[in-house]
């Protein structure tokens, strides 16, 4: 509300020349109310004479000389207040004598801040007679969006008298942080906290946010990165199967559809090779079946010679005349080696990385059945002794030995990927190209073959 600041004139204000102080009914000295007595002799006219009627003596009682005026010093009928030259703007009785009060559109010095003369409290001066400011209760047009009253910053409405908003830097009712910035990849974007599924991609947290929960989408809560076969989320509409690894070769490979044969992906206990085409006559026949020997087939550690060897026993693809190609401990050692098999690529590749000779046991017309030797007299000079293993020379008799020795394994091709052209102990060699006869002329030595490489290409 307007406070209205009444002048209450007291005995100090009584005017000698206007105003007259007159006792209370009670005589004690205090006033109650303004009261006026004309100058002159009493007697009402204003003239001092006594005689009653006009103040200039001519009857017509139109006071030609003065009359009633505000500012004249005498408080007269309408008037609140008058102190004569003392009325003003600024003053506790205003030109128009009346008492100052807030909204009379004069400014009461030491009482009032404005005074616009309306009760608007939209405008620069408001309730009170103050200046307009944040914080006092009313809305300043054109300068604040709000006014609450208050210097509480977490309201709705800020000690700057602007709504409280997401990114003020002033937490407000239903946000659950507020860093001062519209940042929507740190840890309060929209002034919530930051969690996957929020819609919002967390830098150096997230890899994508598509706002949902989901795991059966491209992006996966509540870890917020891309779906992946192999993640064990089973993506709605991209995969048929997702067992959670990167194994290609259970019932569920890296392509997340179900094995097959003809997939590329070699079925563990359910195919032998897949070489994803319907070629029958490679590596692999269109029943997922390998066309040739694998290292599960022929590798072995057996003992040969009486010694600890580790090679591979060919009794059962050569008619039994070639029994065993490896390493002995008299020769290269057990453990250099190896013997490698791709089911899908059609080949097989066996031999040692070591310096030393490959050896090499042959039973010419199977004289001995398929018995392994269990000891040698000498080097390479009679059937299951210690002989090299063939090389390309292949003693000089007219057959590819590399590729008789695949043709019995089962491939259409071979060569042979390290030999050694010297060594003193003889070598064996082919005698037929299909690889079903094997021979050594127990003689001559022109090295050993050393690694073989075997292909269905």
């Amino acid at each position: 509300m307007r406070r209205a600041r009444v002048l209450e004139l007291t005995v100090s204000l009584c005017l000698p020349w206007a105003v007259a102080c007159t006792p209370d009914p009670a005589g004690d000295g205090g006033l109650s109310t303004f009261s006026t007595t004309l100058p002159g002799d009493g007697d009402g006219d204003g003239d001092g004479d006594g005689e009653t009627g006009s103040g200039d003596g001519d009857g017509d009682g139109d006071g030609d000389s003065g009359g009633v005026d505000c500012g004249d010093g005498v408080v007269q009928a309408g008037e609140e207040c008058d102190l004569g030259n003392e009325n003003s703007e600024s003053g506790q009785c205003t030109p128009n004598c009346k008492i100052a009060a807030c909204g009379d559109g004069f400014v009461y010095e030491g009482f009032e801040e404005c005074d616009d003369g309306n009760a608007v409290n939209t405008d620069d001066c408001v309730e009170g007679c103050s200046l307009a400011v944040c914080g006092d209760g009313f809305v300043h047009e054109g300068f604040e969006m709000c006014d609450d009253g208050n210097d509480d910053d977490a309201d709705g409405c800020n000690s700057r008298c602007l709504p409280g908003e997401c990114g003020d830097g002033i937490l407000q009712d239903g946000e659950q942080c507020d860093d001062g910035n519209d940042v929507t990849t740190d840890n309060c974007p929209a002034c919530q906290l930051a969690f996957c599924g929020d819609g919002f991609i967390q830098a150096g947290v997230e890899i994508c946010d598509d706002g949902n929960d989901l795991n059966t989408d491209g992006c996966i809560s509540p870890t917020c990165v891309p779906a992946a076969c192999g993640d064990g989320n089973l993506w709605e509409g991209m995969e048929t199967c997702d067992d959670g690894n990167d194994d290609d070769n259970d019932a569920c490979p890296a392509s997340c559809e179900p094995a097959f044969c003809g997939d590329g992906f070699t079925w563990s206990g359910n195919e032998e090779c897949d070489d994803a085409n319907d070629v029958d006559d490679d590596g692999c026949t269109n029943d997922c079946i390998s066309n040739g020997a694998s290292c599960a087939d022929i590798q072995t550690d057996m003992s040969v010679w009486g010694q600890s060897s580790s090679g591979v026993d060919l009794r059962s693809y050569t008619n039994s005349t070639l029994h065993y190609i490896g390493c002995p401990a008299d020769g290269c050692p057990p453990d250099t080696f190896y013997c490698d098999y791709d089911p899908n690529a059609g080949t097989l590749q066996f031999g040692t990385n070591a310096s030393a000779a490959l050896r090499a046991a042959i039973d010419p017309d199977d004289q001995n059945g398929d018995d392994m030797p269990d000891s040698y007299g000498g080097c390479c000079n009679a059937p299951l002794g210690l002989c090299n293993a063939p090389n390309s020379t292949n003693n000089g008799v007219g057959v590819d030995m590399v590729t008789a020795l695949c043709n019995a394994l089962g491939y259409a091709s071979g060569s042979i990927v390290r030999e050694v052209a010297s060594n003193s102990c003889p070598e064996i060699h082919a005698i037929s190209q299909d690889g079903q006869e094997w021979g050594s002329d127990f003689v001559s030595s022109q090295g050993y073959g050393a690694e073989y490489l075997c292909s269905n290409q």
